[in-house]
């Protein structure tokens, strides 16, 4: 399941707040404000993609969200290592490093965090 752009930051928005109703995302959405009827056709989709739900009070809906920022990263980002370095994690880790440009404190950083993790996974 991949969302567009504009389902991207609806999302962001619903994340956030864990539940909203219209006005609040509205009241989140930065400039320029799409349209009420637009919003109505993004979270209709983001249904339909099993990614958001409601509740009803009254007539109004409440959304919350069906699966976590980080669950959607996750799927987002291993569909990136399988359809452009061959799903290996490890050609993906080292273009990052090469290409991403990161400064020696980040390359540091990251090299905590690798070796915590071979120590956890080691144990």
């Amino acid at each position: 399941m991949k969302l567009s752009t504009a389902e991207e930051q609806l999302m962001e928005i619903i994340w956030k707040h864990e539940k909203v109703f219209m006005k609040d995302i509205i009241d989140n959405y930065p400039e320029p404000k799409p349209a009420v009827t637009t919003i109505a056709t993004f979270l209709k989709r983001m249904q339909n993609k099993g990614v958001i739900s409601y509740n009803l009070f009254g007539n109004s809906r409440q959304y919350y969200p069906l699966i976590s920022k980080e669950d959607y990263f996750t799927k987002h980002v291993n569909q990136i290592i399988k359809d452009f370095f061959g799903n290996s994690t490890l050609q993906f880790a080292s273009f990052f490093t090469t290409a991403g440009n990161l400064s020696a404190k980040e390359l540091e950083d990251l090299k905590k965090i690798i070796e915590k993790e071979i120590k956890r996974k080691t144990q």
